[in-house]
């Protein structure tokens, strides 16, 4: 967590000033490099802790580079109506990642101590040549200064794929040319009139100022910050960063209570019975999303979506067996995947191509800082109330957001559909 919070705004900003590519593949192949030397060990041996260590914390490092570079992508290589299917596409092969991976993983560790993380080491390198292989080199077409804290940019509407529609640039205004044989005219001061009619050539103003080391630290800061300065001044952003950070950390206090609740009723294998339905019914949300906004519409989908998700939420207040668990898991998953893409083309719609990493780390910062809170709360509440009280805390957290969420899910509805 500590990592995310700390290498994803560093990322971010390189990934935004156009270095998004390298830092993708560079991540990548570190973290393949970080698995390689730890199935090697593993193959000699008995690994010492250390490196396990060392190259766990390279290998998430190098992973939340990527994750936060990443973001802004979909923007750089669909086309605006195509965004709610890549996502949804995206997030259904998250899901099945995760619901295939600790299987695949058991299978490789019974059949070769080193398989597991060999497999790890070759995903990433995969992914490393993927990434060098696209065509396009995933840099921001804008070229717009990046705002300063303080002050709002302004609205980027999302390009449009013909080009025919794009404003000519208009023809430039030059001197008349010099008789041949005769030296060339000085160049005209700024300010002065350029003979032949046309207009006083501009002020070009201060010399560019060339960076300092000490300077350098605060550029980036700047820049940085301008996801934030975005965030302040877009209030559709503003519903989706709220929505998000609060369904995410009832979402972990809820996973955290089921842990505290399966002690008892039948531990690990239990709770692995809950993790699988959670990620099945999660995999079919995300697969049945596309059709669900395009039918339902993007505003009503978030709203309808939050105020369903109340009702597994109090289930869990009942709920006693691993099945009951496992199934308002599962419907708590299914329900969240078309809302996920409906907030996520949200954020990539109203972002500008040159913020969206920033824009997009910036979220991710406060959803994990709101996660974090999340298992102390459900232990405190489970302490000192009992096991039911953190899923009547999240119900109400929940139904509350709906509320809130349908009073300004006019602000969704404004401007381009999702």
């Amino acid at each position: 967590m500590l990592v995310t919070l700390v290498c994803g705004p560093v990322a971010a900003v390189a990934a935004d000033r156009g270095l998004r590519r390298p830092v993708m593949a560079g991540s990548a192949v570190v973290a393949a490099a970080a698995m390689g030397a730890v199935a090697l060990s593993v193959a000699g041996g008995r690994p010492p802790l250390a490196l396990l260590l060392g190259a766990l914390l390279v290998e998430r490092t190098a992973t939340a580079c990527f994750e936060a570079a990443a973001r802004g992508t979909v923007a750089l290589v669909a086309a605006p109506r195509e965004v709610p299917r890549v996502v949804a596409g995206l997030e259904a092969g998250d899901r099945a990642a995760l619901l295939a991976g600790p299987l695949l993983g058991g299978v490789l560790y019974q059949l070769a101590r080193p398989l597991p993380f060999a497999a790890d080491a070759l995903s990433y390198a995969v992914t490393a040549l993927c990434v060098r292989s696209m065509r396009s080199d995933l840099r921001a077409a804008s070229t717009a200064a990046t705002p300063s804290p303080g002050h709002a940019p302004a609205a980027a509407p999302v390009p449009s794929p013909d080009p025919a529609g794009a404003p000519a640039a208009s023809p430039a205004r030059t001197a008349p040319p010099h008789p041949p044989g005769t030296p060339a005219p000085a160049p005209a001061a700024p300010g002065t009139p350029v003979p032949g009619g046309s207009a006083a050539v501009p002020d070009a103003g201060p010399p560019e100022r060339t960076p300092t080391p000490l300077g350098a630290p605060a550029s980036h800061a700047r820049d940085a910050l301008a996801g934030l300065v975005l965030l302040r001044s877009s209030p559709r952003l503003r519903l989706v960063l709220v929505w998000t950070t609060t369904v995410n950390a009832a979402l972990a206090a809820l996973y955290f209570a089921a842990i505290f609740a399966l002690q008892d009723r039948g531990g690990p294998v239990a709770m692995g019975l809950v993790l699988a339905a959670s990620g099945g019914a999660g995999l079919a949300g995300a697969l049945a999303a596309p059709a669900v906004v395009r039918r339902v519409g993007g505003a009503r989908t978030l709203v309808a979506v939050t105020w369903l998700t109340v009702l597994p939420a109090a289930g869990l207040t009942v709920a006693g067996s691993p099945w009951s668990l496992g199934a308002c898991f599962g419907a708590f998953c299914l329900l969240l995947a078309p809302a996920t893409v409906v907030v996520q083309s949200t954020v990539i719609a109203d972002t500008p191509h040159h913020l969206q990493a920033r824009t997009g780390a910036l979220m991710a910062t406060a959803v994990v800082g709101a996660g974090a809170g999340s298992p102390v709360v459900a232990g405190m509440l489970t302490t000192h109330a009992g096991p039911v009280a953190t899923p009547a805390v999240c119900a109400l957290a929940l139904a509350v957001l709906a509320l809130f969420t349908g009073l300004r899910a006019g602000r969704l509805r404004s401007g381009d559909r999702p």
